[in-house]
């Protein structure tokens, strides 16, 4: 099966971008939708955006998150990308990338969770 590999995380002040990627390997990168989500501490984990396998679909959390958030994918390096922008402290958090070969994840991430996961990268915004 798909394992990932999350990179690109660190302390930045906020205002910073960043891009953090998710490398796979294992299996058909394409035949996987993929996700990211985040936990900040003490908190539940939380939606941030998904992206089908052709790279044409996206959702987002919420329109803030589609305004400072964005998903993409290279399926021929196999590896998916979260990129942040006008970084604020609030966005402190462990971020996970994770997989499905369900095209319903892009749809309703919450109602049908991804299957497989990240470790996670960590980022830390300072004020």
């Amino acid at each position: 099966q798909l394992q990932l590999v999350e990179s690109g995380g660190g302390l930045v002040q906020a205002g910073d971008s960043l891009t953090l990627a998710c490398a796979t390997s294992g299996d058909a990168f394409t035949a996987y939708n993929i996700g990211w989500f985040r936990q900040a501490p003490g908190k539940e984990r939380e939606f941030v955006a998904a992206i089908a396998w052709t790279g044409r679909t996206t959702k987002y959390a919420d329109s803030s998150m589609k305004g400072r958030f964005t998903i993409s994918r290279d399926n021929f390096n196999n590896t998916a990308y979260l990129h942040i922008s006008s970084l604020k402290p609030e966005d402190t958090a462990v971020y996970f990338c994770a997989a499905d070969r369900r095209p319903v994840v892009v749809v309703n991430p919450t109602l049908f969770p991804f299957q497989l996961w990240g470790q996670g990268t960590p980022v830390t915004v300072s004020s």
